[in-house]
């Protein structure tokens, strides 16, 4: 069977796609009368220890976790992700 002459069109690494695409499931999550913007971080995205304000424990390099600002701020979106903090997943559900 003969190939086809014509081109394809290039397609971006399937595991970057994949993993911006794993990363970018933000939602909205109202907690204590306040929303809340959530945006899930993966493993292989977690790149430096940050210290969980539920726990006050570190999250090491490499461990899953959830950065959350609020949605719904009044000194305006930049501020809102100025004030953006990382939790540990389980501590942000039951926070």
């Amino acid at each position: 069977m003969p190939r086809s002459r014509r081109r394809r069109p290039e397609r971006p690494a399937s595991g970057d796609s994949f993993d911006r695409l794993l990363a970018g499931w933000k939602r909205t999550e109202t907690k204590r009368g306040r929303e809340w913007t959530v945006q899930p971080i993966s493993a292989t995205q977690a790149l430096k220890d940050y210290r969980c304000p539920g726990c006050t424990s570190i999250i090491a390099p490499g461990t899953a976790h959830v950065v959350v600002w609020r949605a719904d701020g009044v000194m305006g979106e930049s501020a809102d992700l100025a004030a953006r903090r990382h939790w540990h997943s389980h501590c942000w559900r039951v926070a």
